[in-house]
């Protein structure tokens, strides 16, 4: 099996990755993924595609994870673990579109309007 490259996206984080066989090593950004992600709901978030298909073990993920906050790149880590399972065996691509992991979350924040202190939120009125 050769280097399978996938770019995953959430909010502003970018999270591009390069998958290939080996022990089960994820190294984000030159650190060790635990180290990157000490909470555990996180590593969580980022594991589920492996061991939905059940290859926690299998591959080894080199990360460049950049923007965003934790969250934001520890589910742009997640599509784009999903989308280099999928190039590796599309079999996999059913189980991961109906849990979901597939689907790029569009959500974006808002830009802040001119005379608005916010997006939508207005000054307060004054009558007099």
């Amino acid at each position: 099996m050769e280097l399978v490259n996938s770019l995953g996206r959430r909010k502003t984080a970018v999270a591009r990755i390069y998958l290939n066989e080996g022990k089960g090593n994820i190294t984000v950004n030159n650190r060790e993924f635990k180290e990157y992600f000490p909470s555990l709901t996180l590593q969580y978030i980022v594991l589920q595609p492996l061991n939905l298909i059940g290859v926690p073990e299998k591959y080894d993920i080199k990360v460049n994870l950049d923007g965003g906050g934790p969250k934001g790149q520890a589910e742009a880590l997640r599509l784009a673990i999903s989308r280099a399972l999928v190039e590796i065996d599309a079999e996999a691509r059913k189980e991961l579109k109906t849990a979901g992991f597939l689907t790029r979350d569009p959500r974006e924040v808002e830009r802040k309007k001119p005379g608005r202190p916010k997006a939508r939120k207005r000054f307060q009125f004054s009558k007099r």
